[in-house]
């Protein structure tokens, strides 16, 4: 006996509301039925073909993915592009599909309290406030400082990232100064730059920024450190498979892929 749909929104939403969302984003049941029963789940960052055929092959019946796969409007549904077919794929194997986004990552508990604790920092607050709960304010990103050292080079910041989160490499822009505060966006935090600069870190922990990111942030006096989009946020894969397993332990999970870029 599995469990329903609705009955695994409705235990994620306890701990991760919607209503943290950002406006933008979204977040919630993006294709299939409430009520379907549930006897395997697949965890994935990205409810992508690649993922959609892997949940059909191992016979899941609703996939978790960190990133919505529909962001804005769709006029059509068809198989002549990628949005259409894999919703086509979705329905016809009877597969739900539910995202979970900046609502995990500003949630307790959730991607920056995360990632915090996996870097040892202390002092965490958010880089952008955007609500406030019994534990103090809520937002996107944070700030942190490492307590045990006079200050880390940005060579041994990015060696400590790649051992902590198992990442095959990064790259960063270094600005020469001893790191010791930091501010971390998890995912894409390209565009955040003024936010940044006004917190008086040493360095910054993102992806998805460029060449002329890095001249700027260097320039600015402060490292940045581009561990790709998912360099950071893959560990919402393990986390929500014990999460779920918490607390639906009747569950069979399947894990999706991590990161589907390939290095030479």
């Amino acid at each position: 006996m599995g469990y329903k749909v609705s009955e695994i929104i409705n235990r994620i939403e306890d701990s991760f509301p919607v209503s943290l969302a950002m406006e933008w984003d979204n977040p919630g049941l993006i294709c299939g039925h409430g009520d379907k029963e549930v006897e395997t789940v697949l965890i994935a960052l990205d409810a992508d073909l690649l993922n959609i055929d892997r949940a059909v092959r191992s016979g899941a019946d609703m996939i978790i993915s960190h990133h919505p796969m529909i962001f804005s409007a769709i006029k059509k549904v068809n198989d002549l592009e990628p949005v259409g077919r894999k919703l086509l794929k979705l329905i016809e194997n009877n597969i739900s599909c539910y995202a979970m986004h900046t609502n995990f990552d500003i949630g307790r508990g959730g991607m920056a309290d995360i990632v915090a604790e996996r870097l040892g920092v202390e002092n965490i607050r958010p880089i952008e406030i955007t609500g406030e709960d019994e534990g103090g304010s809520l937002g996107i990103g944070f700030t942190a400082e490492f307590s045990d050292t006079d200050g880390f080079t940005a060579r041994e910041l990015s060696a400590l990232l790649k051992e902590r989160f198992s990442l095959e490499r990064v790259w960063y822009y270094d600005s020469g100064r001893p790191i010791k505060r930091i501010a971390v966006c998890p995912g894409s935090g390209k565009g955040m730059m003024t936010e940044v600069l006004s917190l008086g870190v040493d360095a910054y922990i993102t992806g998805d920024t460029g060449h002329h990111d890095g001249l700027d942030y260097k320039d600015a006096g402060v490292t940045l450190i581009d561990a790709g989009h998912y360099g950071l946020e893959h560990v919402f894969i393990d986390e929500m498979s014990e999460f779920i397993s918490n607390n639906f332990p009747l569950l069979k999970i399947v894990k999706g892929a991590e990161d589907e870029r390939e290095f030479v």
